[in-house]
């Protein structure tokens, strides 16, 4: 097996912070990391001189490349270690192009400059930001031969899928001056000799690629030192003052995008501020689904909030005025109040909001690439243009139609004034009586539909591990509620008296100007959450603990790495046995999980598939702490200098406080049992 990390960079350029490459530190990174092969791959430039300096000083094999800022994401392009003039005239022209932060080129113009691109080894970001676009990956497929990622979860997770390109993991390290830390992220190829050519092909083969040299991807390098973890479920054992929580505190300084859940920090503290922080909480992880509830009655707020009732009301009264004033004059009437146009009334003029969003969404599935085969099976692209051209005919044509009515408006409106001058007759006010019917209807329909969202009841239901979320809706109970909602130092309680008016209430609440209309849509019903625990029953203040336990590891899934921190220091042992064992081997399915424990039902019930055991020695007038590492099932754990130490014998000491106290608890036990 070669191990290879061939994203290295050694050139500050307008897509880095500045830094200064040290050569020192590079040799200093490749021995300790025992590389058989690197790239170096800089943005958007290649260094010939720098390259060479490179070469001549590394035991390893060494390939030019660049990373480029291809439409927005990146891109790595290795080449041949020969031919370096013709890579650098290549290379310079994606530097003239890409001068300033945010500029790329496009998949055309990189075919264009490096012409044959089955020349090149093609990496491009493929589960690590900034990542490519689908088209430009569809785009360039078959000249790519791996994707790059940024954690083992990815790297595992695209290993399994037959459907996904082969995974890498490279360091993306600035080798620089004062560089302290080296990354531990290379990859490994089962790989003959180091050329382009056969670490293409090794790639293209996902067998041929691993996390670690002799264990395959059920294990990673976590430490530069070398310290192995299980791409599942690890747990740390040792004891007090050992390095156990700074063994994972590093793990969490030195990897990123990491799920940590430190020792005590779920555990409930004065009663009645943890169950507020505790609602907050969970309301706040529940909040996407208030707002989806919600976001119907948004729209409709949306459609009625500009309607004023009371000027509606005026315009009708003074139409019925003018109409009856006229009426009275129909014997007094003179030649300009008797035209025609004298009390016309104007054009109705649609807004062609439909008609437009038809277009785009005929559009949205022709230009769909994604879904492209499914909608061509039902749909032929022939018919979707042709109904595309007509609905943009049928769209220019009242485009035409609702310019000639603005224009005969403007007439009208412009002959109504000028006769008006010259009569002393009573002018109808013009008004449209169909538009202020909808806008009555439509404040009587949104009365009934905001009296049913305050109706209380449940909305939504969830199940965690034997504990129930239930959600649900209600009127609020105050103007106290509402303002909380708001976050703002506003008062509710004026405004509020109209609550079960809800057209007056909205009104009311536009009057506020500290208040943001987007946002009227939460202060009509009050959606709150209640956990329920295995019997039914509100959860007690030790259950809410356990709840957000099962809720922080959940919610780890988001992430690429979940830590905990000794969980039996505040939760009991059925619970942990139960709902927590469970829950934590599933999703070590998925990602590296790392628990630190010295408790049996943690550390033993849970059955790891790797064990980190920290010891704390003296040797001679100094101490020194060691990390001794292995399967459950091996007979020894053996440190990275090559020290090794009884499995059974550290494991005993630190679940059951050795094995003398085991056995005699067991007789305790079976002395009560009996």
């Amino acid at each position: 097996m070669k191990k290879i990390d061939l994203h290295i960079h050694t050139i500050a350029t307008v897509s880095d912070a500045p830094f200064s490459f040290s050569l020192d530190k590079m040799i200093e990174y490749v021995s300790l990391a025992n590389l058989d092969a690197i790239a170096v791959t800089n943005h958007d430039k290649f260094d010939l001189n720098q390259f060479n300096e490179i070469n001549n000083a590394l035991d390893c094999v060494v390939f030019p490349g660049i990373e480029i800022n291809l439409e927005y994401g990146h891109i790595l392009v290795i080449s041949e270690n020969d031919h370096l003039e013709d890579f650098q005239l290549k290379t310079e022209q994606v530097s003239t192009k890409i001068t300033k932060r945010g500029d790329s080129i496009t998949v055309e113009q990189l075919e264009e400059i490096f012409e044959d691109l089955s020349d090149y080894l093609i990496i491009p970001h493929y589960q690590k930001k900034p990542s490519i676009s689908k088209e430009a990956i569809l785009r360039l497929s078959k000249f790519i031969s791996a994707g790059e990622v940024d954690s083992p979860k990815k790297f595992v997770r695209m290993i399994k899928d037959e459907s996904e390109i082969t995974p890498v993991i490279f360091s993306d390290v600035r080798i620089k001056e004062g560089l302290r830390q080296f990354p531990s992220r290379q990859t490994y190829i089962d790989c003959g000799e180091l050329t382009l050519n056969a670490i293409k092909h090794s790639l293209r083969d996902k067998s041929k690629v691993t996390l670690s040299e002799s264990d395959g991807n059920s294990l990673f390098q976590v430490f530069e030192d070398g310290q192995l973890l299980s791409t599942g479920l690890n747990i740390v054992l040792g004891a007090r003052s050992s390095g156990k929580t700074i063994t994972l505190n590093r793990i969490n300084e030195e990897c990123e995008n990491v799920k940590y859940i430190p020792q005590f920090s779920l555990v409930q503290r004065d009663d009645v501020s943890y169950e507020k922080e505790f609602n907050d909480g969970v309301a706040r992880k529940k909040s996407n689904f208030a707002d989806k509830h919600l976001s119907s009655f948004k729209s409709i707020i949306d459609d009625v909030v500009n309607i004023d009732l009371i000027a509606n009301s005026r315009k009708v009264e003074e139409y019925l005025e003018t109409l009856l004033k006229l009426a009275d004059e129909a014997n007094k009437r003179d030649a300009f109040s008797k035209a025609t146009l004298f009390n016309e009334t104007l054009f109705e003029k649609s807004d062609g909001k439909g008609l437009n969003e038809l277009i785009n969404a005929v559009r949205l599935l022709i230009e769909n690439i994604e879904f492209e085969e499914i909608i061509s099976k039902h749909i032929a692209n022939e018919a979707l243009e042709s109904l595309a051209c007509e609905l943009i005919e049928l769209l220019w044509a009242k485009t035409l139609l609702r310019n000639k009515k603005s224009v005969v408006n403007d007439i009208v409106k412009d002959i109504k004034s000028k006769l008006k001058l010259r009569s002393a007759a009573t002018q109808i006010k013009d008004i449209d009586l169909y538009s202020i019917l909808i806008d009555h209807r439509k404040i009587l329909k949104f009365n009934l539909i905001a009296k049913e969202l305050q109706s209380e009841r449940n909305i939504y239901e969830e199940n965690v591990q034997g504990f129930k979320v239930i959600c649900k809706q209600r009127a609020f109970s105050g103007a106290g509620e509402v303002k909380a909602i708001s976050g703002k130092k506003v008062a509710f309680s004026d405004v509020f008296n109209d609550y079960d008016s809800p057209y007056k209430y909205l009104v009311g609440l536009k009057n506020i100007e500290a208040l943001t209309p987007s946002e009227f849509y939460k202060y009509f019903a009050c959606i709150e959450y209640q956990i329920l625990n295995k019997d039914g029953f509100k959860v007690s203040g030790g259950e809410r603990s356990e709840f957000r336990l099962l809720q922080e590891i959940k919610d780890a899934q988001n992430y690429d790495y979940l830590l905990i921190d000794e969980p039996e220091s505040s939760f009991d042992n059925i619970f942990l046995k139960g709902e927590v064992n469970e829950i934590l081997k599933e999703i070590s399915r998925t990602m590296p999980v790392v628990v630190v424990t010295h408790n049996s039902t943690v550390g033993a019930s849970i059955n790891a598939d790797y064990i980190v055991y920290t010891s704390k020695e003296v040797e001679g007038q100094e101490i020194v702490y060691r990390r001794y590492s292995g399967y459950p099932s091996a007979k020894e754990l053996q440190s990275l200098d090559g020290k090794k130490i009884d499995n059974f014998r550290a494991t005993i000491d630190s679940l059951e406080a050795g094995e003398e106290a085991y056995f005699e608890r067991k007789s305790g036990y079976e002395s009560i049992k009996n």
